[in-house]
């Protein structure tokens, strides 16, 4: 594959999604040129774990076919979200003398502070799961803020750091991996789906300002609050829209595919008591909302984001799904949005492709050699990176 070919592979519950992007081909906002996508019915996933390798990997080579016949090229290797409850985030804050005489912060002080961050990370907090992203999230020398992206030439005698870290659970990376492999596709790098998501629905401005991107899926609702440019929180809730097909089902007493339908508005008119199902939807979507306000409490942002809520994915076609946001949470509401072209004779303006998409932009400023070295146990491949593309978030 031509090195400006990139791929991004996005293993829903639901569907498995494949973006094929051209690096040398940039739209008005910069994006590349999307030349084949793609998507199949996702099997061998539960609640976005594996549980058939081999069913997984069947999916993938579905869709993987697919967007290759429309790109006319062969896929070798991709980029690959990491979703699902087995995603996770946690906080840390380490600090390290400074090494020099005269005190000057060198990148090797910085490389000594992000290495102590993670080695002093709660036993509980890393048991059974891998580091995927390791973010810097802010510095202090001596104790006074650092204003900017880092501290090096700066001068002190103490470096500190507080720093995000997004984790997966081990077990659950290695199957993504396997089924991904199993489809003769090599994994160049993983990265959360949430952050993927955000590098195409979210503007700079809405990062800087503050704001949460919520994708409400079939299983998992996932939330990413940024800050200040950079990712600062994420999480995800065992709910999604399949709750509320069943809950379509047993308040209308109709079959699952009669609900699916009716709550996509596919089925219309008055066969069905209108005032009951925007009571049964809205009920259930007060329940996801209020889980994210809960978390915005935990992290004492409730409130607090002047760029509020921005809602994605398959749930997010509800109707007054913005208006119980914006009451549940206190907060700006709008739905997220892409528009991917395809060799200008399709459009995809359907957010939920906006995982495998950020995927092929994080693919392309791969190489921008803002990251450490992959890690060299055995999955480099997805080893943790110190925010190679942590340029993308800045202003």
């Amino acid at each position: 594959m031509a090195k400006n070919i990139v791929t991004g592979i996005d293993i829903g519950t639901y569907y498995v999604k494949v973006v094929i992007a051209d690096g040398d081909v940039r739209n008005e906002k910069g994006f590349p040129k999307v030349i084949g996508a793609a998507m199949a019915e996702t099997r061998g996933l539960r609640h976005g774990y594996v549980v058939n390798v081999k069913d997984v990997s069947a999916s993938i080579r579905s869709a993987t076919a697919e967007a290759e016949k429309r790109a006319g090229v062969k896929i070798k290797s991709a980029f690959v979200a990491v979703g699902g409850i087995g995603l996770g985030s946690s906080v840390s804050s380490s600090s390290v003398i400074i090494s020099k005489a005269d005190m000057e912060i060198t990148p090797l002080d910085i490389s000594r502070v992000l290495e102590q961050c993670e080695k002093d990370l709660p036993a509980s907090m890393v048991l059974n799961r891998k580091i995927i992203h390791s973010i810097p999230l802010g510095y202090k020398v001596d104790g006074q803020t650092v204003l900017g992206a880092t501290p090096e030439d700066m001068k002190g005698g103490k470096l500190e750091v507080h720093m995000l870290f997004i984790t997966c659970l081990e077990h659950h990376l290695n199957d993504i991996l396997e089924a991904v492999e199993g489809a003769n596709i090599r994994v160049e790098d993983v990265m959360a789906a949430p952050v993927a998501a955000s590098l195409v629905t979210l503007t700079k401005s809405q990062k800087i300002a503050g704001v949460v991107l919520a994708n409400i899926g079939a299983e998992t609702v996932s939330i990413a609050v940024f800050e200040n440019s950079v990712p600062v929180s994420l999480e995800i809730f065992p709910i999604g829209s399949t709750d509320i097909t069943n809950d379509i089902a047993l308040g209308l007493k109709v079959p699952l595919e009669e609900a699916e339908e009716i709550k996509i508005g596919t089925i219309t008119g008055n066969s069905y008591p209108r005032k009951k199902l925007e009571e049964i939807i809205s009920a259930r979507l007060s329940d996801i909302f209020e889980l994210i306000d809960a978390h915005l409490k935990k992290i004492g942002r409730n409130g607090l984001l002047p760029a509020g809520i921005v809602i994605t994915g398959g749930g997010s076609g509800m109707n007054n799904i913005e208006e119980i946001a914006r009451s549940a949470l206190r907060l700006p509401s709008r739905i997220g949005s892409s528009n991917l072209a395809v060799e200008g004779k399709q459009s995809f303006r359907d957010a939920t492709w906006a995982v495998a998409y950020g995927l092929c932009i994080f693919g392309l400023n791969a190489d921008d050699g803002l990251g450490l070295a992959p890690s060299n146990d055995g999955i480099s491949k997805a080893g943790k990176s110190i925010v190679r593309w942590f340029k993308q978030f800045l202003p």
